[in-house]
């Protein structure tokens, strides 16, 4: 370099290291184009992993542009089978250190990523697992607080002061920065699970293997929980509504999770109640109620037999 030559971005170097995975399933392509523009000044790399969309808009779309590569199949095998695809596109990336976990419903904010990285060099002598944002659903008041599992109810932890991280327990997928050395020892998402609890699976392994994983208060990401809700009597946010097929899953991987002996006890004895609330909101409450009651009572079987089959045809 000259003295004539301007100096690097800082910035600009660290995020060469980082690769962003977007798993997608008939997305909204105006949502996705926001994703993409936020996303793009951000990383090194952007892989869009589509769960085969139909929708030739979408194919489009995608050849249109020129800041990201598409892997795309030829049937749905889940979320988490997705995220695994495009770590090991990224493993075989030079220069790649860190993946960026993004789902095709959440917007990065300005600054997202250097402040997880930020707040990674932060923890240097911890054993960090992963860093996610702040996430704000635009249906509600706030941000969403972190979260440290405790019994007989969660601790909410919410960024107060000057503190730049916060440790908790449970992080979402989408917005979280894992390097990829922590995926060789902790290894990817359980492929079997599909799309519910995927995330807090491989935060509960992380923990059992002996990481930590932390919240970056000066990180934040736009995300959606759920696409629609239903006020409910007594619930003043109401519920998300979700189709029978989904309700299937939301129920076998939980009682799959029960089973696990890297699950923490306390999550399970606070998990059971809001199991047992959520059959009896979409069993009398939430229709079509026949179709939710046969599809909850399919995953609660296979649940209990520790079989990740998949839901009934009809769900």
């Amino acid at each position: 370099m000259t003295d004539a030559d301007p100096a690097p971005d800082v910035a600009s170097v660290h995020q060469t290291g980082v690769c962003a995975v977007v798993v997608t399933w008939q997305p909204d392509l105006e949502v996705l184009r926001e994703l993409l523009d936020a996303l793009s000044p951000q990383v090194g790399r952007i892989v869009v992993v589509d769960n085969a969309t139909r929708d030739p808009e979408f194919r489009e779309f995608c050849a249109m542009r020129c800041d990201m590569m598409l892997i795309a199949s030829s049937e749905n095998h889940g979320l988490a089978h997705a995220i695994n695809v495009g770590i090991e596109h990224a493993h075989r990336l030079q220069g790649v250190s860190h993946v960026l976990l993004m789902d095709q419903d959440s917007v990065p904010e300005t600054g997202m990523v250097d402040a997880l990285q930020s707040a990674l060099r932060e923890c240097a002598g911890e054993r960090v697992a992963a860093v996610g944002p702040r996430f704000h659903d635009p249906r509600e008041a706030g941000d969403a607080p972190f979260v440290r599992i405790r019994f007989p109810v969660n601790e909410k932890v919410s960024c107060d002061g000057e503190c730049e991280t916060v440790r908790c327990d449970f992080l979402i997928s989408s917005g979280c920065l894992i390097p990829l050395a922590v995926l060789d020892d902790v290894g990817g998402m359980d492929s079997a699970l599909f799309i519910d609890n995927v995330d807090l699976d491989w935060c509960f392994r992380a923990s059992a293997a002996g990481y930590t994983l932390r919240g970056a208060c000066a990180a934040h990401l736009r995300h959606s929980l759920g696409e629609t809700r239903r006020y409910v009597p007594g619930m003043s946010r109401g519920i998300v509504v979700h189709s029978p097929r989904r309700l299937f899953y939301i129920m076998r991987n939980r009682v799959l999770l029960y089973r696990r002996a890297y699950t923490p006890r306390r999550w399970i004895a606070q998990d059971v109640p809001r199991l047992v609330v959520k059959f009896l909101l979409f069993s009398l409450l939430v229709a079509p109620r026949r179709k939710n009651v046969r599809s909850m009572l399919a995953g609660l079987w296979a649940g209990v037999r520790g079989c990740a089959t998949p839901p009934p045809e009809d769900s």
